[in-house]
């Protein structure tokens, strides 16, 4: 069992000499890395301290009998609304491999995401050679507003 505490919350960012405020994780942007195993449950604390509500998807994650904790806005769970938290649980039960949480709303999935690496259980192995490093690159936009 695993432990996250994402505390979402507006912070300043400079790209491409332009800053503005985005929601992030925990101050950062892309959102952590979230690393387990087949077979590991992770709970996810979700503090929301942004202006709107938020739900986070677990993306390629099956959530058989745990949809309360998937993440699609008004489908399978309302909005955290400002100032509040929710607790997710996610069951890792068939995945392997680099999948990705976001936010499920609206705007928010700009900035709200990271990538998850599960690992196969302990004591398997993947079914090819173990590289000699690895390095999580996670793609997004940023979009610049010229001003005249």
């Amino acid at each position: 069992i695993h432990y996250y505490d994402f505390v979402l919350q507006e912070s300043n960012f400079t790209r491409l000499c332009e800053t503005k405020s985005m929601l992030t994780v925990n101050g950062s942007f892309p959102g952590p890395v979230i690393h387990v195993h087949k077979g590991d449950t992770v709970f996810v604390n979700v503090h929301n301290q942004g202006k709107y509500g938020v739900t986070i998807h677990w993306h390629g994650v099956r959530q058989p009998r745990n949809p309360w904790s998937d993440g699609p806005e008004y489908v399978t769970q309302c909005p955290i609304k400002p100032g509040t938290n929710f607790t997710q649980e996610i069951i890792f039960s068939s995945e392997e491999g680099t999948l990705w949480w976001h936010a499920h709303s609206d705007w928010s999935r700009a900035t709200v995401h990271g990538a998850m690496i599960i690992k196969p259980p302990p004591g398997k192995a993947y079914p090819f050679p173990q590289p000699d490093a690895e390095q999580v690159i996670v793609l997004g936009n940023h979009h610049i507003f010229f001003k005249n």
